[in-house]
């Protein structure tokens, strides 16, 4: 594989925005299927093929199928999907939930499916992990993983020899994985890792003036970020790729967007060179954040 194809292999498109309003920072809400094809069709055009989406995700399952059949990218586009599992679900059979989701991608099997929450795998029994066994047996899915939240569970998950995916929340502002070991673990344990939340929702990317009251703890933790990137002569967005990009390499990074154009600008960003000592400048600037900052599960309530 080519240096530029092996790098761009590594960036993953996020689909939340094209199934709800989705993010902090989002002001368009949810873009009509005409920029939904357009924004799929710029990553693709641009070497990207895979793409993040969840049952959950309103009808963003839907839109990909529809997408993907009009790109006549059907057979090639790499897709995870994240399990949503049905309300008093007590052994049913899950591969039913997943075949469901195959009809809506249209696509006849799944990249990765992921647990969508942590807190799942408290309800990892036999049953369960049978179910999970089934669908890799049908050839449903190629990896099976766990989307989580915080360090301890994935350093949970990376125990379970089911899964050889996690995907997990990190960020300039976001190290608690990368202080908690889970980066250099999974290394070890042969794991896939999958890094969600790049601009933390948007909030790295957010004016000053538009951060909510209840978090303006965040404000000076941006102002940093603008001095930084004044410095190097780049942009937030640019900084926040480029970070995640080098510092952890054997990683794949799944951004959004709301539009076209904004896949081209992270398209641009990816490829930059990253400046001599700028890795060492974020670690230094932005240290440990409180866990209502980092947590945007948090932020709602």
């Amino acid at each position: 594989m080519a240096e530029k194809d092996k790098m761009m292999s590594r960036l993953v498109l996020g689909t939340a925005q094209i199934g709800m309003p989705y993010g902090i920072a989002n002001k368009s809400g949810k873009p009509d299927f005409s920029t939904a094809l357009s924004i799929v069709q710029a990553a693709w055009e641009n070497g990207i093929t895979e793409f993040d989406t969840a049952q959950a995700y309103g009808d963003s399952e839907q839109i990909l199928g529809r997408i993907f059949t009009e790109l006549g990218v059907v057979q090639k586009a790499r897709v995870t999907t994240k399990l949503k599992l049905p309300a008093g679900w007590g052994g049913n059979p899950l591969y039913l939930s997943v075949e469901e989701s195959l009809e809506r991608l249209n696509i006849s099997r799944l990249e990765c499916l992921l647990l969508h929450r942590e807190d799942m795998l408290d309800e990892l029994d036999d049953g369960f992990r049978g179910s999970l066994q089934t669908i890799m047996q049908l050839g449903y899915v190629r990896h099976l993983g766990v989307s989580v939240y915080s360090p301890e569970r994935a350093i949970q998950a990376l125990g379970y020899d089911l899964f050889d995916v996690i995907q997990i929340p990190a960020s300039i502002l976001d190290r608690r994985f990368h202080h908690a070991g889970v980066f250099k673990l999974a290394e070890e344990c042969n794991r896939h890792v999958y890094i969600r939340s790049a601009f933390l929702q948007g909030l790295v990317l957010m004016n000053g003036e538009d951060v909510p009251d209840k978090m303006a703890s965040v404000k000076p933790v941006l102002e940093r970020l603008d001095h930084l990137a004044l410095q190097y002569r780049l942009s937030r967005q640019a900084i926040a790729l480029l970070y995640l990009k080098d510092r952890f390499a054997h990683t794949k990074v799944i951004f959004g967007a709301e539009a076209p154009e904004q896949v081209l600008q992270n398209v641009q960003y990816w490829q930059l060179k990253t400046p001599t000592g700028l890795l060492l400048e974020v670690d230094d600037a932005f240290q440990e954040l409180d866990e209502n900052i980092l947590n945007p599960a948090m932020w709602y309530h």
